[in-house]
């Protein structure tokens, strides 16, 4: 009967956190939704100011006269790091970690100090534990509360180490959004910009401008490039806000699926078990019968 007790409490345990992980996949979906539909409003106005700087970029005089642009040679490599402030999230800051620890060490083999900016309790935490110096840890807000403000600051600190030559080259590692079940870790640089080619070198995608510049074209592109950088921000926070709520939506699902699984096993078993105790039972109801007659 002891037995039959202890699975009755192991039922009601599983049917109890299969609850919890039911609850917890529901809010992540639903902030995942939320998450979702503002990045979706945030699309069309990083379009258009890309497409702004690529139509200015043509008429600045060179690479020298954008600072943002300039090449060095590395010696000191600033990584941006955005993880996740909490944990229940599958291989989502797993992945990321694995794929950092790689950079680091491909990193240090070349002779490259690295400095680090973070964003998420668990990515600080890690850095922490193997003892790398973070530079700046962003804690308020948190991440899924984090909003264009919150981008721009970031993105500042950023540009400040870059144009200080506190490093020599910025990074960002974050996570990518792909689909509901795909999330890929993205190495990507920050900074200098190598994505937009300025002056001779954007000759091929120079086009007519339908509007006046005023000063001159390269004090309008260098005043629209920190823009520009905190639309980049903000939309990897929003990536990887994504990826976050997504990773966790399919972890609770996976934990609550398990849980069904495993409660009926145990149901299985406890009935079982209920039915040779009951067996047993009238085994020894019988043979008291016949050694009393």
């Amino acid at each position: 009967m002891a037995n039959l007790k202890e699975l009755r409490g192991r039922i009601k345990s599983v049917a109890s956190i299969a609850q919890i992980t039911g609850a917890m996949e529901m809010v992540a979906s639903m902030k995942l939704r939320k998450v979702q539909t503002k990045a979706q409003a945030f699309a069309p106005y990083t379009a258009e100011i890309r497409d702004m700087i690529f139509r200015i970029a043509a008429k600045v005089a060179g690479e020298e006269d954008v600072p943002l642009f300039q090449v060095r040679d590395v010696k000191t490599v600033g990584v941006f790091v955005i993880s996740s402030d909490r944990g229940l999230c599958g291989s989502y800051n797993s992945n990321l970690l694995s794929a950092l620890r790689k950079k680091i060490d491909a990193l240090k083999a070349e002779g490259k100090q690295v400095k680090f900016w973070v964003y998420g309790r668990k990515g600080y935490a890690w850095l922490q534990r193997r003892g790398f110096d973070v530079e700046r840890f962003f804690v308020e807000p948190a991440l899924d509360k984090a909003d264009f403000a919150s981008a721009k600051l970031v993105a500042q600190e950023l540009v400040d180490a870059f144009t200080s030559g506190q490093v020599d080259e910025m990074c960002m590692f974050t996570t990518r959004f792909q689909s509901m079940v795909k999330f890929v870790p993205t190495d990507a640089t920050f900074l200098p910009i190598k994505t937009i080619a300025v002056g001779d070198d954007a000759e091929q995608q120079k086009m007519e401008l339908d509007f006046l510049i005023e000063p001159d074209a390269t004090t309008v592109f260098n005043s629209l490039m920190p823009r520009y950088l905190e639309t980049v921000v903000f939309d990897a926070m929003l990536q990887a806000l994504t990826s976050e709520h997504a990773s966790r939506r399919m972890a609770m699902k996976g934990a609550t699926d398990a849980a069904g699984r495993m409660q009926k096993d145990l149901k299985k078993i406890y009935n079982r078990a209920r039915q040779e105790s009951i067996t047993k039972e009238l085994l020894d109801i019988v043979g008291g019968a016949s050694a009393v007659s």
